[in-house]
């Protein structure tokens, strides 16, 4: 129960990492404050663990930052949500690209911003977690607007460590490989694309959505307290090879 007492605000709590990792830390004592797009996911994940729910759209910068705001106050900080889509390079619209930055990179920077001025307001310190993704150092094909702004994320992550650090909030990011989420089987569903990958594995799997949420377990609690602006893999070895 080492997140009794703590309030964890999780961003796309509703499905995949962000569920497993709301319901790992809430078996550990945890109240969650879950943000995320579709109420129905918001509303099956409240009677499973007795969360608090907002329903917002991240891609919309000032419905972000008031949920963010109506989140407070809380303990830590997981900012998981993320969305993508696949295009060839020579075919990536605007429309697209913007939108990925807007979930993956501009989304987390605004409800970090206002969990920190909170804490920092406060006295109190914090830790933030990021979910990034090797795609933020692995050029993959037609993955052109979520490799950037994954990349941008981890980028992201060194500055507020370095800044946020001085007042007691650590800030870090995970990177997951493929991890078998719904978004994920959408990615990588052919065997002719998933082979490849799993080639490079050498644990020859992808990841599970619970292998993250243990990882991010970790870097949110005290056991990590001198962690500060890392971007650990969780990739069964893909970055060695």
């Amino acid at each position: 129960m080492e997140f009794e007492g703590k309030t964890v605000l999780i961003t796309g709590a509703g499905k995949g990492i962000g569920r497993a990792t709301a319901k790992l830390l809430a078996a550990r004592g945890a109240s969650v404050v879950a943000l995320t797009r579709t109420k129905e996911d918001l509303n099956s994940l409240e009677r499973e663990i007795g969360c608090r729910s907002i329903a917002v759209d991240l891609a919309d910068a000032d419905a972000t930052r008031r949920a963010a705001i109506a989140a407070l106050p809380a303990d830590l900080l997981v900012n998981n949500a993320g969305t993508t889509t696949l295009e060839p390079f020579l075919d990536v619209s605007v429309e697209a690209f913007d939108h990925q930055y807007a979930v993956n990179t501009r989304a987390p920077m605004i409800v970090a911003q206002e969990y920190a001025r909170d804490r920092v307001r406060r006295g109190l310190p914090g830790s933030i977690v990021n979910v990034s993704s090797v795609a933020s150092i692995i050029g993959f094909a037609e993955h052109a607007g979520y490799c950037a702004s994954k990349g941008a994320l981890d980028s992201l992550t060194r500055v507020m460590a370095n800044e946020l650090g001085r007042h007691g909030i650590r800030v870090n990011a995970v990177n997951p490989t493929v991890t078998l989420t719904a978004m994920a089987v959408k990615a990588w569903s052919d065997p002719t694309k998933s082979s490849g990958m799993l080639s490079r594995i050498p644990l020859g799997r992808f990841a599970d959505p619970d292998h993250v949420a243990e990882a991010i377990a970790y870097l949110l609690s005290d056991r990590s307290g001198m962690v500060n602006g890392i971007t650990m893999p969780v990739d069964g070895g893909f970055l060695v090879t």
